[in-house]
Parts: structure tokens; C-alpha cells; sequence
């Protein structure tokens, strides 16, 4: 089986120039893999500042241009997982993930976790067909 790293216009050089050791997503066995995914504007590669509910569509957005980078779709996601800084913010994240997937959304699991080395409030990975 190959692997093929998926490069990503403005995400992908935002990571070489930061020098993290991970690539945005990987098409390997028929699905892309889509790494955990920061609230970063797709035009500018800049973190995305603001309430939950901003970040969180950055962060949708940012997978949507990963995916479509791959030659995958949001429609085509099977598993997600959304990591929160706070549980408080499960109903602001779902109100917009909701309008990111509004039918037969993909299998999910919310988890919260303590901090990052950056200042937002929530990652969104997930696993989709190629």
C-alpha cells in the first residue's frame, strides 16, 4: 500500500515554515487522513481569532480546503474528532458543524482537552473517503 502526502496551498507552507513534523493530510488504502486541523485562515495561513463559534468555521473550513486538496469532500467524511478546550463550548461547536454536515453526519467524538502550544480553542481532524 502507498502513501501519498497531500499538499495543501497556504496550509501546507505555514507548516514547513513553522517547522512541525506533520503533513496536513495523508491518502493512503482508499481514505485521507486529515491530521488535527487549528482554527487557520485558508487564505492567509494566520490563526483565526474570536469566539468558539469563528474559530470552529475556521477550523471546518480549513478541513473542507484539506479535503478538496486531496480530491476528497466534507460529504465524504467518515469518523471526526473535535478537540475543545472547554466542554462548555459542545452546543456553540455543533450549531456550526451542523451546517458542515447536515446530512448523515460522519461518526464523531468531542474531547476536551487542557491547552495547545498556540492560543485557540479547538482542532477538528477526521478520516474520509478518497
Amino acid at each position: 500500500m502507498n502513501k501519498e502526502v497531500v499538499r495543501v496551498p497556504v496550509l501546507s507552507d505555514g507548516l514547513e515554515k513553522s517547522g512541525v513534523p506533520l503533513s496536513p493530510a495523508i491518502k493512503a488504502g482508499g481514505f485521507v487522513f486529515v491530521s488535527g486541523t487549528a482554527p487557520v485562515d485558508v487564505r492567509t495561513g494566520n490563526l483565526v481569532a474570536g469566539d468558539i463559534a469563528t474559530q470552529t468555521e475556521a477550523c471546518l473550513e480549513a478541513v473542507k480546503a484539506t479535503l478538496e486538496a486531496a480530491g476528497s469532500s466534507l460529504d465524504k467524511v467518515v469518523r471526526a474528532t473535535i478537540y475543545a478546550s472547554n466542554a462548555g463550548y459542545y452546543g456553540a461547536v455543533n450549531r456550526v458543524y451542523a451546517r458542515y454536515f447536515p446530512k448523515d453526519p460522519p461518526a464523531r467524538t468531542f474531547v476536551t482537552v487542557g491547552s495547545w502550544p498556540a492560543e485557540f480553542d479547538i482542532e477538528i481532524e477526521c478520516t474520509a473517503l478518497a
